[in-house]
This record gives C-alpha cells, sequence and structure tokens, in this order.
C-alpha cells in the first residue's frame, strides 16, 4: 500500500505505512493443517509397528513370562493348583545327573556344526568363481534344506537300519558291516550328527555364498593383476568381508547344537543315549507330567544360549570392514 499525506492546520504529514495482514498460508503463521501433516508423519511408523509389537508380545513374551513362572512352581500342566517351590526346579536340574547328562550329547551336534560350517564355506567360496554346472551344485546343495525334518528322519532311519541302505552300499564296496548304527550312543549320536550336516550344511552355503557374491568385482580383478593366489583372494578379501555372516554361523550353530530335537526324536525317540536337552524337556512336561520342572529346563536353556551369544559378541564384535 502507497505512502498518503494529510494536510492539517497547512502542515503535511506522512501518514505510517499500513501493516500487511498475514495469510493463512504464510511462512509466519503455520496452519493447522500442516501440524497435522507433521503429527501424522511423525506417528505413521508407530501405526505400522502396532499389529508387530501386539503379536510380538502375545505370542513370544507372554509366554516367556509364563514358562518363567511357572518354573517356580510344581504345576503338572493339567491341575489349576500350583504350589510355589522357589528354586528347587533349578536346584534338582544341575544335581540330578540324568538331568544334566543331556548337555554331553549336544557335543556331537556341536562338532558336527563346525564341519557344516567348513563345508559350507568351502562350496560358497568355490562356487563364487566361474565354473562350470555351479548353478546345478548350488541347487543339490541346498536342496536338503527344503525337505521337511519329518521326512528326513524316516529316511535315514531306514537308511541306518540293520541291512538298510548304508549297509547295502558298503557290501558293494567289500566292507559290509552287521554293526548297528542307531544300536549304541556313540555312533547313534555320530550317525545323528551326520544327518543333521547333510540338512543344514545348505542354509549356512547360502548365507555365505550371498555375502561373498556382494564383494565388488573390482577387488578381484585388482587380485589378479597384482597375481593373488585363491588361498591369497580368500584370506585378504573374502574372509574379512564375511566376517559378520560367519558370526552369525557360529551363533545359530551353537544355539541349533543345543535345542536339536526333530530328527533325533523321529530316529530315535532319545533311545540309546541319543536324547537331547529339548527331547528331554518335551518328556518332562507330557510324559512325567512335571510342566514346572520341563520349564525350569526351558528357562536354563533360554540363558545359555544368550550367554553364549553375549560371550561371542564380546570377543568378537562386529567392525564394519573397508576394503577400499
Amino acid at each position: 500500500m502507497t505512502e498518503t499525506t494529510q494536510v492539517a492546520g497547512g502542515k503535511r504529514h506522512r501518514a505510517a505505512p499500513a501493516r500487511r495482514r498475514t495469510t493463512a498460508g504464510s511462512p509466519t503463521a503455520p496452519s493447522h493443517r500442516s501440524r497435522g501433516q507433521q503429527l501424522l508423519r511423525r506417528a505413521t511408523p508407530w501405526l505400522f509397528l502396532v499389529a508387530p509389537l501386539v503379536l510380538l508380545i502375545t505370542f513370544t513374551y507372554v509366554p516367556v513370562a509364563n514358562m518363567i513362572y511357572y518354573s517356580f512352581t510344581d504345576w503338572d500342566g493339567i491341575s489349576p493348583d500350583r504350589n510355589f517351590t522357589g528354586a528347587d526346579n533349578y536346584v534338582q536340574i544341575f544335581t540330578r545327573p540324568e538331568l544334566f547328562r543331556v548337555f554331553f550329547v549336544s557335543l556331537y551336534y556341536l562338532a558336527a556344526s563346525g564341519v557344516q560350517i567348513a563345508v559350507a564355506l568351502y562350496f560358497a567360496t568355490v562356487l563364487s568363481f566361474n565354473l562350470r554346472f555351479r548353478n546345478l551344485f548350488k541347487g543339490l546343495l541346498f536342496f536338503p534344506y527344503l525337505i521337511n525334518g519329518v521326512a528326513i528322519g524316516f529316511v535315514f532311519l531306514y537308511f541306518f537300519q540293520d541291512g538298510g541302505t548304508l549297509d547295502s552300499v558298503l557290501s558293494w564296496f567289500g566292507a559290509g558291516s552287521d554293526h548297528a548304527w542307531l544300536g549304541d550312543p556313540t555312533s547313534a549320536n555320530t550317525s545323528l550328527a551326520g544327518v543333521s550336516v547333510w540338512r543344514f550344511t545348505g542354509l549356512n552355503f547360502v548365507l555365505f555364498l550371498g555375502a561373498i557374491q556382494s564383494i565388488p568385482g573390482e577387488l578381484y580383478e585388482a587380485a589378479d593383476l597384482d597375481g593373488a593366489t585363491r588361498w591369497q583372494q580368500f584370506r585378504h578379501i573374502i574372509a574379512p568381508s564375511i566376517k559378520p555372516i560367519l558370526s552369525l554361523s557360529i551363533i545359530l550353530a551353537i544355539s541349533g547344537s543345543l535345542a536339536v530335537f526333530e530328527i533325533p526324536y523321529i530316529m530315535t525317540g532319545g533311545a540309546t543315549g541319543t536324547s537331547t536337552f529339548v527331547i528331554q524337556t518335551v518328556k518332562l512336561a507330557f510324559q512325567f507330567n512335571k510342566t514346572g520342572l520341563a520349564s525350569a529346563a526351558a528357562v536354563v536353556l533360554l540363558l545359555i544360549i544368550l550367554l553364549i551369544t553375549w560371550i561371542q559378541r564380546r570377543l568378537v564384535p562386529d567392525d564394519k570392514v573397508d576394503l577400499v
């Protein structure tokens, strides 16, 4: 608005400039609509998290809390009476030899996990380079992981039985044996651990292969120009790059060796010294009706896995790897 003059008593006075009105859409006066959009933008991530959080709390944290509560009682899983017994269930787990002995069975599967990781890493490294029929080999290695565990248990039950597939194959080479592969604890646990190697090698193979294929190809080209061998490429390029995946595989191997269930349960039912910690826990809860003691065993297993994971994280932290 232009300035105007007024005449009063022969004198000219300059009129003060009129104030400009602020509109609703100007920056000096934010509208309620823009504030609502900001609030909605901030609340959107939480709205997407509502359903997963409800499911996580309902089906994970609430059952875990109930399990911890049951571990301090003598509940049989059926009666409405739950008498508080304190730490008596935990004392039984660590003092009764027949309950604690099953941890030693996990050593077979832990050793098998080491073989499994080594074999998976070897094939992932070899098949990451240009090789004829490599896609076929990838499918053959990953295929066992796709088969249902119950089906694998029945297949290998006939494979290891007396006069079964293994004995027939050995007889072709003149090495026939009437040894009962599932008849004594040592051979039975070794056989069952071998089945787990055959089944889960494909999972580790896929994890390692994905990590290796994410390495920039320029690093391999530079290594070839410098005359680096395959072993040197693996040591200085591949191994540092897959360190986080290798750490994850070790954690899964340790926790998996402690929580083995379906293969020995289907093949032996825990007989001949093949009972694992999970099989024993299931029998305590559903066969002997000692849900309180079984809950304590499950809590102990959970704490052991968390402790091993924490120790592994402390010893081998996930540091960023910069190869360039």
